[in-house]
């Protein structure tokens, strides 16, 4: 099968090895020429623009940091869908907002163009691994014909529902990891300025009801005080804001959301939004005068 994929960074850059391990011929964009050296070494074709994959691919999918950048390689100058004929299908695995999907749907559809929304959840790792979870909203017949290269790079493939539902899933994790990095961050220091060392707190809660995989990386980056991107801060922040907006606008009322928005915010005006989510931790380190370390 032709596959097209654009957007080969943290992310794209291993998803796309799995699809040329199944297969598949591949043809890539990324206006970082550089991220692409890698891929085209194991066999890839690199295309000149977002159009040029469309036009040489049955099957294209996006995995972009912004919204805004999902809608202008789609429906800008050069985009998607001035190369997508009649018949052709795109999933955009990024992380975006339900209004931008079902605004560029509209006018894929004009076009006889299928769009799905498939954002993931896994991070870094699950993309090298090739155990995303893969949450996939729209026509369910084109779901699963190309479900088979979903399964390539993720070991839970997800059918959500109509188009937005994926990216509603999507939203609602994501909220739930970015609440639990604030909440987590306040259960620790208490626990250390108590003079309980770190380690001790983890294995503690991790045998208890307060387990949760948002902490598993703890001992290896925060406790070490390694800000290493896997998911950056900015894009956290950003999944944070997508979910309060579709609450206002659905008129749900959404307060913890909002503080936990307001952390992240904080944080990003620091100066370390290009840094891991779990720097939002050192807010609450700063305020409560003690660090989340170990010694050794």
């Amino acid at each position: 099968m032709n596959v097209g994929f654009i957007g080969v960074g943290f992310m794209g850059k291993h998803m796309v090895k799995h699809i040329i391990n199944g297969g598949h011929t591949l043809t890539v964009y990324d206006i970082n020429l550089e991220a692409t050296e890698e891929i085209q070494s194991m066999g890839a074709s690199l295309a000149g623009s977002p159009r040029e994959v469309a036009e040489s691919s049955e099957v294209i999918f996006t995995s972009l940091p912004k919204p805004q950048n999902v809608e202008e390689v789609v429906l800008g100058e050069g985009g998607i869908l001035s190369g997508a004929n009649k018949g052709k299908t795109y999933f955009d695995l990024s992380t975006t907002d339900p209004l931008t999907l079902r605004r560029i749907a509209t006018v894929a559809e004009s076009k006889g163009v299928t769009v799905l929304d498939a954002p993931v959840s896994g991070g870094t790792i699950g993309a090298e691994l090739g155990t995303l979870c893969i949450m996939v909203g729209g026509d369910e017949a084109h779901y699963k014909k190309y479900k088979q290269v979903l399964d390539l790079m993720g070991t839970q493939v997800i059918y959500a529902g109509p188009a937005g539902s994926g990216a509603v899933c999507k939203k609602a994790n994501n909220l739930i990891g970015m609440t639990l990095g604030v909440v987590l961050s306040e259960a620790f220091s208490m626990g250390v300025k108590a003079g309980v060392d770190p380690n001790t707190l983890y294995n503690a809660i991790s045998m208890s009801t307060g387990d949760t995989k948002a902490m598993k990386s703890y001992p290896d980056t925060l406790f070490k005080g390694n800000f290493e991107p896997g998911f950056k801060l900015d894009l956290g922040s950003k999944d944070v804001g997508l979910a309060t907006e579709i609450g206002r606008a659905l008129g749900v009322p959404m307060d913890i959301s909002n503080i936990v928005q307001q952390k992240y915010i904080e944080a990003q005006n620091r100066g370390w939004g290009e840094e891991s989510t779990l720097s939002v931790a050192k807010l609450q380190e700063e305020k409560s005068g003690v660090e989340i370390r170990t010694n050794s």
